[in-house]
């Protein structure tokens, strides 16, 4: 085997190493990838349809869906942008987005498509997830949404 043929096959090892051939996100402020969901219509992953079955709360969850309705902003405390979304399943979840800690989502509309990655806290109505953004102070998992190509964390 010739040295080209073998620094070859070590560029292509490393760089999938590194994600450079899956395209992973690289350097500080990027959103994870988003392996569990495919695509905003692709079913909410297991962790967050066992919480919505077991009316749990408090628990990190990833999913996609559309956008039902777009709310007026909670502006009590922390501002929070609010809009419903619809689940593929059909479920409908409160995303709650602390505005005063990450950008609003541009132009949301209703029919739009949408991937989240948050905190699901369930209540009578469905559920809420809310924590869609970045912990200024460490301590708690980062949340992103991602909206026509875009993350805001």
């Amino acid at each position: 085997m010739s040295i080209r043929k073998l620094i070859l096959i070590a560029a292509v090892l490393a760089a999938s190493y590194l994600g450079v051939i899956n395209n992973a996100p690289m350097g500080p402020g990027t959103a994870p990838p988003v392996s569990p969901v495919s695509s905003p219509l692709a079913p909410p992953n297991a962790i967050l349809t066992s919480a919505i079955a077991n009316r749990e709360s408090g628990v990190q969850v990833q999913g996609g869906g559309t956008v039902t309705k777009v709310l007026p902003d909670d502006t009590n405390g922390s501002r929070h942008q609010r809009f419903i979304l619809r689940l593929s399943s059909g479920q409908t979840l409160l995303i709650a987005h602390n505005i005063d800690l990450a950008p609003r989502v541009a132009s949301l509309q209703p029919g739009d498509q949408l991937e989240f990655n948050g905190v699901f806290e369930w209540n009578d109505r469905g559920g809420v997830i809310h924590w869609t953004h970045h912990d200024p102070a460490g301590r708690h998992v980062s949340g992103w949404l991602r909206h026509a190509g875009q993350t805001y964390q």
